[in-house]
């Protein structure tokens, strides 16, 4: 089950959202102070092309304030506009019961896009 739904989720979009994920990380490793956030959304791309089956966790060994102060400064940059993004589509995804299972991946994929630092990405 898990290989058809990523299947039809790389089919109605998630490549573009991959894509523009990967497009985003260029831009910011090309920039000596984006390479921390170039980082982070090279994770938001490998989520973001293949969900189904993964899941995010706290990382144990979590760098601790610097994390914080990461996710803090990653909020203000463009973080809570990303999470935002992937929360309108998840609840247009759920207007139909075709799409609850795509709309619940926009919602993890809206929990990572909101504070990545100090999560790693796991498979169920």
């Amino acid at each position: 089950m898990r290989i058809i739904g990523n299947l039809i989720w790389l089919l109605f979009g998630g490549i573009f959202i991959a894509l523009e994920y990967l497009c985003a990380s260029f831009l910011l490793i090309i920039t000596i102070v984006g390479i921390p956030f170039g980082i982070q959304t090279i994770k938001l791309a490998g989520l973001a092309i293949w969900p189904f089956g993964k899941t995010t966790r706290v990382r144990e060994s979590s760098s601790g304030c610097l994390s914080t102060i990461m996710n803090i400064i990653w909020i203000f940059i463009g973080g809570i506009w990303i999470s935002l993004s992937h929360i309108v589509f998840g609840l247009l995804l759920c207007i139909t019961i075709i799409g609850i299972p795509f709309g619940k991946q926009h919602f993890k994929l809206a929990a990572l896009a909101l504070t990545p630092f100090g999560r790693e990405i796991v498979y169920k």
